[in-house]
């Protein structure tokens, strides 16, 4: 299942989040930090998506209440939802 996220609070302004069986597949960040983005698109990719709420929930950016990890957490929990 393909899910879109726009983001609040942080430089991306959209998560493209592909799960299967609970698994994610694939994450494709639209904007943001590119190298980073890239990064924790690769670490979650086969990962469940339990995991990687309870990984990346809370991670914070510079002064920032949230991050583009934490807006992944939040994506999924609210995919979760649905």
């Amino acid at each position: 299942m393909e899910f879109a996220y726009k983001t609040k609070g942080v430089c991306s302004r959209c998560i493209y989040i592909d799960v299967e069986n609970d698994t994610v597949k694939s994450v494709r960040f639209e904007g943001g930090c590119n190298g980073n983005t890239k990064g924790i698109s690769a670490l979650v990719e086969g990962m469940r998506v339990d995991e990687v709420i309870d990984r990346l929930k809370g991670i914070k950016c510079g002064f920032k209440n949230t991050s583009c990890p934490d807006q992944l957490a939040e994506a999924l929990e609210k995919m979760k939802q649905k």
